[in-house]
């Protein structure tokens, strides 16, 4: 298993990503729990991952934490947007937003 993770120092706004997420993880220095925002863009053919730390986990209760997918069909400045969009709605109808509306997902 590798479990060997490719860093990408900076990214480009114009450029396609692979995904968005913000989620909460220990600080590297154990200062508690923090939100990161996780951008994954392509590096050499190979996923490679950015993060920003968005600040203590504490300022972000009631706040879900968000995966959005992309697939290289959108850059980072639209999934950055999409965020910040849905990083406070509460109530996301998940079958609207994905267009599956006459699908059975049991």
């Amino acid at each position: 298993m590798n479990n060997l993770v490719i860093v990408a120092n900076t990214v480009n706004g114009d450029e396609k990503a692979m995904g968005l997420y913000e989620i909460h993880e220990q600080s590297p220095n154990y200062s508690g729990f923090h939100r990161y925002q996780i951008i994954h863009v392509m590096r050499d053919g190979k996923i490679a991952e950015f993060r920003k730390d968005m600040g203590l986990a504490s300022k972000y209760k009631g706040v879900k934490q968000l995966r959005i997918p992309s697939y290289m069909e959108h850059t980072v400045d639209e999934l950055m947007d999409l965020a910040d969009e849905l990083r406070y709605v509460h109530n996301i109808d998940y079958k609207d937003l994905a267009s599956l509306d006459k699908v059975n997902l049991a």
